[in-house]
């Protein structure tokens, strides 16, 4: 789950983080009284939305009256945004943050992440604040400091004095960096967090660190234990098909092809994926119904999957173990029948009672294609989808 920037702030700042005074606002008047609240000669207006890279796509203005930052907010508000983080299809705007402008004289990167592979916590630092980071590490990449925590450990000195001594920070800098990162690494836990991101983290002319951005990324599996984090969350900022598919128990991701893929386990959801490519299709999303779906969760994933109008076949692919062959076979049947199911469908089942869902799909009297295998399932949807 993502938070805005607003969010984030409030975050940072209940928890020892240091940022500008800011307010959000909903309509242009409000702009114009946040910024005579912040009684600042420099104000920055910015669009809030689930994306990075705002300032490139417009999304961020600096403004010196009341009276231009109504005018950039009536612009920005009910704008789509586009970002090289939100594809060609942008995001509207339906708020911005109104922030005190900074005296920066440095930039800095700084991001805490979830590091799988070490069952810790990563410090991720660069001296190219401001920056894609992406970019950074794929050009300058010894511009990148990375520091493993182990949770059982906790950030201790040594671990900001390795990122100091890299990053060639002075002492006063590394002073500010290491009291934030301590508050922020109290927070990852605090919150569940996946990853926290701030970028810029700008040093003022007065030599203090201020956080002038905040990306934040919570873990979906830790959010029924934090209500204020879950109370957070903007249901316009995200694919309706994913908030719809998250109240079956379903885990689903739009993408922009057009066969769609119901398969058991995100492993085979996956390479199903990649099969589908390799045939020359395109996948229109991935839908993962889980190890035990009931003839229900089927029914409303294929309804989910129709949603996308430009879903032009449906591939189902599942290996039977908990979930029952037979299962998904009554399930696609049903789905097939109450949706009147227009468009090609291939099936391929393997494992637990394969042979009665086999004999299910074939007795249904239903347009179903049958594959003996995932490679010829999606050679077969392939081809269907291209003969249309």
């Amino acid at each position: 789950m993502n938070i805005h920037e607003y969010q984030a702030k409030k975050l940072f700042a209940d928890n020892g983080v240091p940022v500008p005074a800011g307010y959000l606002a909903y309509s242009p008047i409000e702009a114009e009284f946040a910024f005579r609240r912040l009684k600042s000669a420099v104000a920055v207006v910015k669009a809030q939305v689930h994306a990075g890279g705002r300032g490139k796509g417009g999304g961020v203005k600096v403004v010196k009256t009341a009276e231009d930052a109504a005018k950039i907010a009536e612009s920005m508000i009910g704008m789509t945004l586009v970002t090289h983080q939100t594809g060609p299809q942008g995001k509207k705007v339906h708020s911005v943050y109104v922030e005190s402008g900074s005296d920066i004289h440095k930039e800095y990167y700084l991001a805490l992440l979830l590091d799988r592979a070490t069952a810790g916590v990563s410090i991720v630092f660069s001296k190219e604040g401001g920056m894609d980071i992406e970019e950074v590490a794929e050009k300058t990449p010894e511009k990148i400091v990375s520091v493993s925590i182990d949770p059982t450990v906790g950030v201790k000195g040594y671990h900001l004095a390795n990122i100091a001594k890299k990053a060639a920070l002075s002492a006063s800098e590394t002073k500010e960096l290491t009291a934030i990162v301590k508050n922020l690494y109290k927070m990852f836990f605090k919150y569940d967090y996946q990853m926290i991101e701030i970028n810029p983290l700008v040093v003022t002319g007065e030599g203090k660190m201020l956080a002038l951005d905040g990306k934040m990324q919570f873990d979906d599996n830790a959010l029924y234990r934090q209500n204020e984090i879950s109370f957070m969350r903007d249901f316009k900022e995200e694919d309706a098909r994913e908030i719809e598919a998250s109240k079956f128990g379903l885990s689903y991701i739009g993408l922009e092809g057009n066969i769609g893929c119901l398969v058991n386990g995100a492993g085979l959801a996956m390479g199903t994926m990649d099969i589908i490519k390799y045939y020359g299709g395109e996948p229109a999303n991935f839908l993962d119904v889980g190890g035990g779906a009931s003839e229900e969760q089927v029914k409303n994933a294929f309804r989910i999957i129709l949603t996308d109008k430009a879903v032009k076949g449906i591939f189902v692919n599942i290996f039977g173990g908990i979930m029952k062959c037979d299962t998904i076979a009554n399930g696609v049947i049903a789905a097939a029948r109450e949706l009147k199911l227009q468009v090609p469908l291939v099936v391929r089942l393997e494992g637990t009672n394969v042979e009665l869902g086999k004999k299910l799909l074939s007795e249904s009297g239903l347009n179903i294609t049958t594959a003996d295998g995932m490679a010829d399932g999606a050679e077969k949807i392939v081809k269907l989808v291209k003969a249309k």
